[in-house]
């Protein structure tokens, strides 16, 4: 008999759209003929847990533990119970008839959250308004209630990751080991039974979970430990982002109770490699970049030359069987840009596999999701995404690439126009000058609303150290080109780069106000610069002035390093300062305000002048 597997995505990933990696290799072994339906626990879970009679339980489980974190919610625990099927369903289908009960004063209880309401936000005129306004109070209720859980029902408890605090940086399996072994909680309870109605459903005799990030890690281990209790016939795979890069060096057999699988970088070749062994086809030596258990040791199966699947040869993703009415939309940051990650539906779909740049000095570039560039036509990309559309009935497309190559933008662009096919899409890019005001009107034409890219560390001297192949002049030039044409920016930021100085923090700062302040960006957001094992700085630390501290490595995750900048500033000191005066430059606020209105502490004043960014833009308006 042939193998039948179940892909599942486990708590908690976007709750607005479908994580895709299921998707992928749903199409991919279909192709096979393996029969392959596939499960969004997360959605299912979280469409479980905000219920009134769920919520019925939680509150009574807070009391039992004797946990009264947030007693205003418990006591209005009957207004929380009696809104929260409602409040769910609109934030699913957005009618305005739910939008205008909800915004009476008296519907929505008074939490801790909706007290403190911004009133001051300018919204739509219409039922646009009145369903985005209802849509944020929504949100702020279902947060109160996260908010509620987490303090009094289970610490683990988070939108979007679960239990991420013990998966990232876990150089030990001791602390996941240990927690394994309490009872599962309330929210674990209700996981655990959804998965056994998928596979008392679907009878699979392989269960993969795909594991994208460390807030996935501990949910997917709670269900193999579960499988391995309840279904011991059933066999368990691991595999997904945080797989391939956190576990290239797994030593510890431990997690081997729970799983009997784990494969790293792209699926398909090890999943049509593990079940040709399950079928008895092929030997376990067969297999190919999968972790296994022989005689107590951890063992790498990696036959060679491996079956390589290249992208412009797979199938299209298949997202049919997932519950799409189920997604939610929120509504908690109302900056247009910023909002795209949690409102809406998207399809994802990559353009290619890889980096086509795959230079710069902090990222993972020696790994195959970013080292291994492939790319396929633009009539290929048409295809899938007609097909998407006809599986999900949605027209939106978010390309998931670590950056869509110009040259492929264009393409798309002129094909998605001369088939007169209607969708709205977005994508990570580099700000490269490829990106000329005609290419950018090229876009925006077939569809393209939003553009997100990495500024990093504003400054020419980082910048050209980062390996980013840009500066601050053309990031200027590019993200006008952008807003010209009402493409949406958002930039990603970084501090604390290696040899960052305090002064350079705060010209980036400054560079980062005069963006917004010319309609260049509309969106940003700043990450801590965190050196990781795979990337250049962190194999060669030494060339960036570093030195790297720990942690020591004992035998299970390997990514995330520490690190000692002897030449840069104390990087953390800036984190709120830095986090305040963009949340003000989100919203228009505070862009003429002097920077040192957002530290506690004295800051150099820039070095930069008021009109950099001005000076760029003149310069292409000459040209």
């Amino acid at each position: 008999m042939q193998s039948k597997a179940l892909f599942i995505t486990p708590p908690f990933t976007q709750l607005n759209t479908a994580y895709p990696a299921t998707a992928y290799l749903k199409g991919f072994l279909e192709i096979h003929d393996i029969s392959m339906p596939h499960c969004d626990l997360s959605i299912e879970l979280f469409t479980a847990v905000f219920k009134s009679d769920f919520l019925r339980a939680m509150f009574k489980e807070a009391k039992d533990l004797g946990n009264y974190n947030y007693p205003e919610v418990s006591k209005m625990k009957s207004r929380y119970i009696s809104c929260v099927d409602p409040v769910i369903a609109f934030l699913q289908k957005h009618d305005i008839e739910t939008a205008q009960s909800i915004l009476k004063p008296d519907f929505l209880p008074p939490g801790h959250r909706l007290k403190h309401v911004n009133t001051k936000i300018e919204w739509e005129a219409g039922d646009i308004g009145v369903i985005d306004k209802a849509k944020h109070h929504a949100t702020l209720f279902i947060e109160e209630i996260g908010d509620f859980i987490q303090a009094n029902v289970d610490e683990f408890f988070a939108f979007t990751k679960y239990a991420e605090q013990i998966a990232t940086s876990a150089s030990s399996f001791d602390q996941i080991d240990e927690f394994l072994s309490y009872q599962p909680t309330l929210i674990e309870e209700e996981m655990l039974d959804i998965l056994v109605d998928q596979i008392k459903t679907h009878q699979p005799n392989l269960v993969c979970f795909t594991i994208p990030f460390p807030g996935n890690l501990f949910a997917a281990l709670r269900c193999a430990q579960f499988i391995k209790q309840l279904f011991p016939d059933i066999y368990v795979a691991f595999g997904g982002g945080y797989c391939n890069t956190e576990l290239r060096a797994l030593e510890d057999p431990r997690i081997f109770e729970f799983v009997d699988f784990i494969s790293l970088d792209d699926g398909e070749g090890p999943l049509l490699k593990m079940i040709n062994y399950l079928d008895g086809k092929i030997d376990i030596n067969q297999l190919e970049r999968t972790f296994v258990l022989e005689n107590n040791k951890v063992v790498y199966k990696n036959k060679t030359p491996n079956t390589i699947y290249h992208h412009k040869n797979l199938p299209a993703p298949n997202y049919s069987g997932l519950p799409f009415d189920k997604y939610v939309s929120f509504l908690d940051v109302v900056n247009p840009m910023h909002r795209m990650w949690t409102d809406a539906r998207w399809n994802k779909l990559t353009i290619s596999h890889g980096c086509y740049w795959k230079q710069c000095s902090f990222c993972d570039v020696s790994l195959d999701y970013i080292g291994n560039y492939q790319n396929t036509t633009a009539e290929d990309l048409v295809n899938k995404i007609e097909k998407i559309i006809k599986d999900t009935g949605i027209t939106g497309f978010h390309f998931v690439d670590e950056a869509a190559p110009p040259k492929m933008l264009r393409a798309l662009s002129k094909a998605l126009i001369e088939r007169n096919l209607k969708i709205t899409w977005w994508t990570n890019i580099r700000f490269e000058k490829t990106f000329s005001f005609e290419l950018c009107e090229l876009m925006a034409q077939s569809g393209c609303i939003a553009v997100t890219g990495g500024l990093e560390v504003a400054s020419d001297r980082l910048l050209s150290k980062m390996k980013k192949g840009v500066d601050i002049a053309q990031v200027a030039r590019v993200t006008h080109h952008f807003s010209e044409n009402n493409i949406m920016v958002h930039a990603y930021l970084m501090y604390g780069f290696p040899t960052q100085t305090e002064q350079e923090t705060i010209d980036s700062l400054e560079v980062v106000r005069q963006l917004f302040q010319k309609n260049c960006i509309q969106s940003a957001f700043w990450h801590q610069f965190t050196t990781t094992i795979h990337s250049p700085i962190g194999q060669n630390p030494e060339a960036f002035g570093i030195e790297i501290t720990g942690p020591v490595f004992q035998g299970f995750a390997q990514n995330d390093l520490y690190h000692k900048d002897a030449q840069g500033a104390n990087h953390p000191k800036y984190t709120k300062g830095l986090n305040l005066a963009l949340h003000n430059y989100l919203n228009s606020a505070g862009l003429q305000d002097n920077l040192q209105n957002w530290f506690d502490f004295p800051i150099p004043p820039t070095s930069h002048p008021d009109g950099l960014i001005e000076s760029f833009l003149e310069a292409l308006t000459v040209k």
